[in-house]
């Protein structure tokens, strides 16, 4: 009886944990216990194609000047040197805002 009671919670935690690897940015989503926040971003790299869209993947400063990771995406290619500010909920990007040299934080 206690093996099939810990093999059970043993494989419940490995379903878990991969729900959470793997489906990661839906679960920041709707988690009430990740705030949003912007997260200004001078883009650098080439996008990546996202059937159609472009996908970015790039660091940025939060307004606190924290750096931090975050990935987006855009119907239109932008420019090396573009200035974004980022909605984002933990890996969770909900919208983005072109803006210009002078709105970025200070670090």
């Amino acid at each position: 009886m206690n093996k099939r009671i810990l093999s059970s919670c043993l494989v419940g935690m490995v379903v878990i944990a991969g729900l959470y690897i793997f489906m990661r940015e839906p679960l920041d989503r709707f988690n009430p216990l990740i705030k949003e926040e912007y997260v200004y971003v001078q883009v650098q790299a080439e996008p990546e194609d996202d059937d159609g869209r472009y996908k970015y993947r790039e660091q940025g400063v939060t307004e606190t000047g924290e750096t931090k990771k975050v990935v987006f995406s855009t119907s239109t290619r932008l420019d090396q040197g573009t200035f974004v500010k980022v909605l984002t909920k933990g890996t969770y990007s909900a919208d983005y805002k072109l803006i210009k040299e002078d709105e970025m934080p200070t670090k």
